[in-house]
């Protein structure tokens, strides 16, 4: 008797990852779908990706798509939910989007308490465009437009964007988490699973924050990437649940 023990999710195309290799882009599309899939609501879902390296995120999750300008996914996921409650919509997008141009959007729609969840990939550049500088960025990291380091007197400090959305009214359930290890997916994919459960139970907006690895914009091995997570990143962005207002909601 032959026992599987691997499975492609039916809500991920066969379609080849464009990304950079050590990227956590990949392995976070896959949680998704393993999402979508085990509650069932492939038909059902809508998925938001902006500019940034999550443009292409509709070459991978088979489910319905809608595009949007950079940072003005959550704007454009608003209109979508509203005009279809039924469905169960997402955005996904990166640190440079979501926490620079898209800050008024996403912190208004959490105040609103949208029914949208949200997954938020931070790792502190912008990388598609060459590795400049985010509000996401460490004091001291060297991107493309700070050669010398970020100084925050200069450029600003490291942006928690999580922690600011987790202050508005209508936020039920935020969490941090990172993809550096098997033990770190497993609790990313709960966490997913758990925002997701948040929208279809109608109780508000709701949020995931994966520090991810950017090997190529670092300058670092996919090793060492994840070190760099595990042993500097954290101590900016703790990884924990945020918010949680289920209990007392449900």
């Amino acid at each position: 008797m032959v026992k599987q023990v691997f499975k492609k999710p039916e809500s991920l195309k066969e379609n080849i990852y464009h990304y950079c290799p050590g990227c956590g882009h990949s392995i976070i599309h896959r949680l998704i779908a393993e999402v979508i899939d085990e509650f069932g609501i492939r038909e059902k879902t809508i998925g938001v990706p902006p500019a940034g390296c999550a443009v292409l995120a509709y070459n991978y999750l088979d489910v319905d798509m809608g595009e949007a300008p950079h940072g003005r996914a959550v704007a454009v996921a608003t209109g979508i939910k509203r005009a279809r409650p039924d469905f169960v919509v997402f955005t996904y997008q990166g640190d440079g989007d979501i926490a620079a141009i898209g800050t008024a959007e996403t912190i208004h729609a959490a105040n609103r308490g949208e029914r949208l969840t949200v997954i938020f990939v931070n790792n502190g550049v912008y990388g598609m465009t060459g590795g400049q500088m985010a509000p996401t960025t460490l004091l001291g990291q060297i991107t493309t437009t700070t050669p010398g380091g970020r100084v925050g007197l200069r450029d600003g400090y490291p942006l928690d964007l999580s922690q600011m959305l987790a202050v508005a009214a209508g936020s039920v359930y935020v969490e941090r988490t990172s993809v550096t290890s098997p033990k770190n997916v497993i609790k990313t994919k709960k966490a997913i699973k758990k925002a997701f459960q948040v929208q279809m139970d109608d109780l508000g907006f709701s949020l995931v924050e994966i520090l991810s690895p950017c090997p190529t914009n670092w300058k670092l091995s996919s090793v060492d990437s994840c070190k760099r997570i595990n042993e500097e990143v954290v101590k900016n962005y703790p990884l924990k649940v945020i918010k949680d207002t289920t209990q007392t909601n449900g």
